[in-house]
C-alpha cells in the first residue's frame, strides 16, 4: 500500500482539474460526486497506508518516494518527492477525513450556490495542495504547497466576490500571509546558501553538524521560518486576516480553520524542529508569542457578535496553544491537539452553518436563541463541539491535549510558570466565551432573527456532524493522564518522528495538582458563562454600561487595535505613494520646484537681460518635467520596451566599452 502514497495529493489535484476544464458542461450531482469522491479516495488510500504503516513499520520508520526530478541545474536538482512518517502519517489523515467529511457536507450545503462547480475546484485544489504540504521530501517542494494554499485561501475567503467586502478580506489575507511567506522564502534561501540541499532531512542532519547550538545563523534561518509559520497561523502579530476570512462559505472557514491552512505553520516548526531547537532565543520567542496570542484572541473572542468571528478568534487562541506546546519542546502534545482541534473545530463550523442557514444567514448571537429543540441536531452537535474545546474533564478530546499541553508546560525544560498560568487564563477565556455562544444560540428566548427554516438538513449534513461529534469525544482516549490508565499511544507513535519533551519536574503530585486546577479552570469557567449569560444576565448588562467596561469591550471587539494600527503604519502611507497627484509622486516634487522658480522670477525686472537666463532655466524644468511626466504613461508594454531597451544599451557597452 505504500507505493500508493503519491495518490494522495493526486486525487484532489485530478479532481480539481476535471472540474475546472468541464465544470460548467457538468450537473451538480456530477459535481458533487467528482468533488467529493476524489477527496474520499484519497482519504480511503491514507487510512490504508497508515494501517500497513502501523502494522508493518518500513525500515527506520520512513518511506519516501521520488516521483521525478523537478530540477537540475548546476547540482541544484529538487525533485518532486514524498516523505512518510509518523508527522506526516497524522498529518495526512487528520487532512484527508476531515476534508472528506467537509466536502460530503458541502454538497448540501452549497446545493443552490451559482458557483457550485468552481467552489469544489478551489476545494479539491486546497485539499491537494496541503497534501502536498504536509508530504513533501524538500522544502522547495512544500513552498509549492504552501503557496498553494495560501492561493486557494484567496480564492475561498472571496468566493463570494459580487460582495466588495468579500473581495476585501481575500487581499487581506493574501496580503497579510505573503508578508511571513516573504520571510520563510528567505529562511529558505538561507538555508539552501550555507548548508547546499533543501531535502530536509539532510538539511536537519547538516544543521546538527555545522552549526552549533545559539550560532546566528541557526537563530536567523529559524526566525525566518517562524516569520512564516506565524503568518500561515495567524498568530501575533500577523493575525489580523483571519477574522475577516469568515467571508468565505462555512464549509470553506471549517476547512481552513480544522484541516488546512492554519495548521500549516505548526506543521513547519514540528518538522524544522531541528532547527528550532538549535536557536533557543527563536523557540521562546515561540512559545511567548503563542502564550500572548491565546490571551489576546480569547479576550476577543468574547467580545464578538458573530458567531464565525467568535470561532475564528477562537482557532488564533488555539493554534496558540499548539505554539506554546512547540516553544517548550512539547512536540509531540502540540500535533495532539492539532489533531483534536480539528475534530471540534470543523464540528463547531460545520454546526454553526446549520443555524446560519436554517436562520437565512443570520450571524447575530444576539438575534438568535431558543434554538435547542427546533435545531437538535445543530444543538447536540455544537455542544460536544463546545465542550470539547472548552476542555470539559474525562469526556472530551480537547481535555486530553489541552491538558498534556498545559502539564508539559510546567514540567519541560522549556516551561515556566509564566507561560503555565497563560494557558491556564486562556483555558478558562475558552470556557466563557464559547459556553456564552451556546447558552445565547440555544437558550432563552427566541429574538428578532428571521424564524428557523422548516426544512431540516439531510444526510449529508447530519452524518459528518455526527462523525466529528464522535471523534470530539473519543479522539483524546489515545493519550491519558496518570490517574487515568496512562495512555501514551500517540506520543509513543510520533516520537519515532518527533523528540519527546525533556521533563525535568516529574513529580506525581505536582501533576495532580496541575490536573485538578486545570479541571477547575474548565469547570468554573462553564459555570461563569452559566451565570453571566442564562441566569443573571442583567448584571453582565449593567456592567456593560459603565463607559470604561464599554471600551475596553469595543477595544477588544476590534482586535485590540491591531488593523488600526497597520492602517497608520502601512496603508495609509502606501496610498499616498501610490495615488498621489495622479499616481506620480514625483509630479509634486516637479511642480514644487516650478512653482518656487517661478515666484521667485516674478521678482526680477523684466527688462533686465538676465531674465532670459531664468526664463530659459524655467523652461528647461518645465521641458525636462513633461519629458519625465510623458514616461508615466501607465502603459505596460513602453514600459517593456524601455527596459528591453536599456538592458541592450548596457550590453553594447559592456561588450564595446
Amino acid at each position: 500500500m505504500l507505493s500508493l502514497l503519491w495518490l494522495i495529493p493526486t486525487l484532489p489535484l485530478a479532481g480539481f482539474l476535471v472540474l475546472a476544464l468541464s465544470g460548467k458542461y457538468l450537473g451538480r450531482r456530477s459535481i458533487a460526486v467528482i468533488g467529493t469522491s476524489s477527496v474520499a479516495l484519497s482519504a480511503l488510500i491514507a487510512i490504508l497506508i497508515g494501517i500497513d504503516f502501523i502494522a508493518a513499520p518500513p525500515p527506520g520508520f520512513v518511506f519516501r518516494q521520488e516521483a521525478w526530478t523537478w530540477i537540475a541545474v548546476a547540482g541544484f536538482s529538487p525533485g518532486i518527492g514524498f516523505y512518510l512518517d509518523a508527522l506526516s502519517l497524522v498529518m495526512i489523515l487528520v487532512v484527508t477525513v476531515i476534508s472528506f467529511l467537509i466536502h460530503l457536507y458541502s454538497t448540501e450545503f452549497m446545493s443552490g450556490d451559482d458557483g457550485y462547480a468552481r467552489f469544489f475546484a478551489y476545494m479539491n485544489l486546497f485539499v491537494g495542495s496541503m497534501c502536498i504540504l504536509v508530504l513533501a521530501d524538500n522544502l522547495l517542494f512544500l513552498y509549492l504547497g504552501w503557496e498553494g494554499v495560501g492561493l486557494c485561501s484567496y480564492l475561498l475567503i472571496g468566493f463570494w466576490y459580487r460582495d466588495s467586502g468579500n473581495g476585501r478580506a481575500a487581499r487581506k489575507a493574501f496580503i497579510v500571509t505573503r508578508v511571513g511567506d516573504t520571510a520563510m522564502a528567505l529562511g529558505v534561501f538561507l538555508l539552501f546558501t550555507h548548508l547546499g540541499t533543501l531535502d530536509i532531512q539532510s538539511l536537519m542532519q547538516r544543521v546538527t553538524q555545522q552549526w552549533p547550538e545559539g550560532s546566528e545563523l541557526a537563530i536567523l534561518a529559524a526566525g525566518l521560518l517562524l516569520g512564516g509559520a506565524v503568518g500561515k497561523s495567524a498568530q501575533l502579530p500577523l493575525q489580523i486576516w483571519l477574522p475577516d476570512a469568515m467571508a468565505g462559505p462555512t464549509p470553506v472557514s471549517a476547512l481552513m480553520h480544522a484541516a488546512t491552512m492554519v495548521t500549516a505553520g505548526v506543521y513547519l516548526i514540528a518538522r524544522t524542529h531541528v532547527l528550532f531547537s538549535l536557536a533557543p532565543p527563536v523557540q521562546l520567542a515561540v512559545a511567548v508569542i503563542g502564550a500572548l496570542t491565546l490571551l489576546l484572541a480569547g479576550f476577543s473572542a468574547l467580545a464578538q457578535k458573530d458567531i464565525k468571528r467568535v470561532l475564528a478568534y477562537s482557532t488564533i487562541s488555539q493554534i496558540g496553544y499548539m505554539f506554546l506546546a512547540l516553544g517548550v519542546g512539547a512536540w509531540s502534545a502540540a500535533i495532539f491537539h492539532l489533531m483534536t482541534h480539528a475534530f471540534f473545530k470543523a464540528l463547531l463550523f460545520l454546526s454553526a452553518g446549520v443555524v446560519i442557514m436554517t436562520l437565512h444567514e443570520e450571524h447575530d448571537i444576539f438575534r438568535m436563541g431558543g434554538l435547542r429543540k427546533k435545531l437538535p441536531v445543530a444543538f447536540w452537535t455544537f455542544l460536544i463541539g463546545s465542550a470539547s474545546l472548552a476542555a470539559l474533564p474525562l469526556v472530551t478530546a480537547g481535555f486530553y491535549s489541552k491538558d498534556l499541553i498545559l502539564w508539559q508546560t510546567w514540567s519541560s525544560q522549556g516551561g515556566n510558570p509564566w507561560l503555565w498560568a497563560a494557558g491556564c487564563g486562556g483555558a478558562i477565556l475558552t470556557g466563557l466565551y464559547i459556553f456564552r455562544v451556546v447558552f445565547l444560540v440555544f437558550f432563552g428566548e427566541a429574538r428578532a432573527a428571521a424564524p428557523p427554516d422548516t426544512r431540516r438538513p439531510g444526510l449529508r449534513i447530519t452524518i459528518p456532524l455526527i462523525v466529528l461529534a464522535a471523534f470530539s469525544i473519543v479522539g483524546g482516549w489515545i493519550e491519558t493522564p496518570p490517574f487515568l490508565g496512562h495512555l501514551t499511544l500517540f506520543s509513543d507513535f510520533v516520537q519515532h518522528a518527533l523528540p519527546p519533551a525533556q521533563v525535568v519536574h516529574d513529580g506525581k503530585n505536582d501533576e495532580t495538582v496541575l490536573e485538578l486546577l486545570a479541571i477547575a479552570a474548565s469547570l468554573g469557567s462553564i459555570a461563569l458563562a452559566y451565570l453571566l449569560f442564562l441566569r443573571y444576565p442583567a448584571f453582565l448588562h449593567g456592567l456593560m454600561l459603565i463607559p470604561e467596561l464599554a471600551r475596553i469591550r469595543k477595544f477588544w471587539h476590534f482586535g485590540w487595535g491591531f488593523d488600526r494600527f497597520y492602517e497608520f503604519l502601512f496603508v495609509r502611507p502606501y496610498i499616498w505613494l501610490a495615488y498621489a497627484d495622479r499616481n506620480d509622486v514625483v509630479d509634486n516634487i516637479y511642480k514644487m520646484a516650478i512653482s518656487f522658480t517661478l515666484r521667485w522670477l516674478q521678482k526680477v525686472d523684466r527688462h533686465d537681460v538676465i531674465d532670459y537666463i531664468y526664463s530659459g532655466l524655467a523652461e528647461l524644468c518645465l521641458f525636462l518635467y513633461r519629458a519625465l511626466s510623458a514616461t508615466q504613461s501607465g502603459q505596460v508594454r513602453r514600459y517593456a520596451a524601455a527596459i528591453a531597451a536599456g538592458s541592450i544599451s548596457i550590453i553594447f557597452i559592456g561588450i564595446f566599452a
